[in-house]
């Protein structure tokens, strides 16, 4: 009679059982924090619950499961042709998450692909519109411009772009070696200016010693004394004396006066 019994729940318990095993994870879903589900009810949208434990009706409920933390998607390299008719290859990454999980469910088909698509046309469109210098040299600029433009674009789809940058530049060797003339010719170019700013400046404080000297012919006797100082340091086997001919010029001007040595004749 118990065995009978006993055979008897088996028999139900089975079919229970596998019929449980098949319904509970279509029934119970856990979700972690920061997932998100969108519940559509025998095709009508519902609203989106979690995290947590969510039960869900077999059969007549369904459930699309969303990610809502930051996404990172490579744009592939495009080929875009900057204002001044550069041509470049430029690659970049785009840093996005959702807001939004039932418009990122019902607004777009699949909002990872979309935003990937419309952040490849963008960079060509805002790339092309820009000049090689500001390609180089204004990156922060241009990586503000395409987050702005791609944000306001899939901000319908709940979709919230955290930052855009520009990976690469890809110059044609060319344009390369025309840059690196290009700047040896400007670095010359500041050499001989800082050269002939020195120059001036040197003519400047020459004109001014010049004058001081003139006011103080002592001066320049003095400045005698110190180069004759200065050439005693070295280990030269030759002096050269530098003789002011002031000292003489009494002398010239008595030889002058009585014999007519100096100076030509008499007017």
């Amino acid at each position: 009679m118990n065995g009978n019994l006993i055979q008897g729940l088996l028999n139900w318990l089975i079919p229970i059982v596998v019929i449980l095993a098949f319904v509970l994870p279509s029934v119970i879903r856990i979700l972690r924090e920061y997932e998100r589900g969108v519940i559509f009810r025998l095709g009508k949208l519902i609203g989106q619950k979690g995290p947590g434990l969510v039960i869900l009706i077999p059969l007549v409920d369904k459930m699309v499961k969303i990610d809502l933390r930051v996404v990172t998607t490579d744009v592939p390299k495009q080929e875009v042709m900057t204002r001044d008719n550069v041509p470049a290859s430029v690659d970049a990454v785009v840093y996005f998450r959702v807001v939004d999980p039932v418009a990122a469910v019902v607004n777009v088909e699949n909002y990872l692909r979309a935003t990937s698509l419309y952040a490849q046309t963008t960079l060509r469109s805002v790339l092309g519109q820009a000049d090689l210098d500001e390609l180089l040299s204004q990156r922060e600029k241009l990586n503000q411009t395409l987050q702005e433009i791609i944000d306001r674009q899939t901000d319908p789809w709940g979709i919230k772009v955290v930052a855009v940058e520009v990976k690469d530049v890809v110059l044609p060797e060319g344009m390369k070696r025309a840059m690196a003339r290009q700047a040896e010719t400007e670095r010359e170019r500041r050499s001989k200016i800082i050269n002939a700013q020195g120059e001036f400046q040197a003519a400047e404080k020459l004109v001014e010693a010049a004058s001081m000297i003139s006011k103080q012919p002592i001066a320049l006797q003095l400045r005698f004394l110190q180069t004759l100082n200065e050439i005693g340091r070295e280990q030269n086997t030759t002096t050269v004396f530098p003789l002011p001919i002031d000292l003489f010029s009494h002398y010239f001007k008595k030889q002058d006066g009585t014999g007519g040595q100096l100076g030509g004749p008499p007017a």
